[in-house]
């Protein structure tokens, strides 16, 4: 199962970037469950997770980063 792309996450909207960690936060934590349980029979599914994770994240923090940036520079020229 290849890595999904980082454009997928980039297309969805705020919100449902918002379900989408929490959904991806909810798995590893049932992966974490089934590790300790000795259940868990596919390992490999915590590093698609976590990258899933970390790609979420990274286009969340993007959009925080550049609402931060308009924000100023809309105030500036309103003076």
């Amino acid at each position: 199962m290849p890595f999904p792309k980082i454009e997928e996450a980039r297309s969805l909207s705020d919100e449902e970037l918002g379900e989408e960690i929490l959904a991806v936060k909810r798995q590893l934590f049932e992966l974490r469950l089934q590790q300790a349980t000795r259940r868990l029979e596919k390992s490999h599914q915590f590093k698609h997770a976590r990258h899933r994770l970390a790609q979420l994240m990274t286009v969340e923090s993007e959009r925080m980063r550049s609402s931060t940036q308009q924000v100023p520079s809309q105030a500036a020229t309103q003076e």
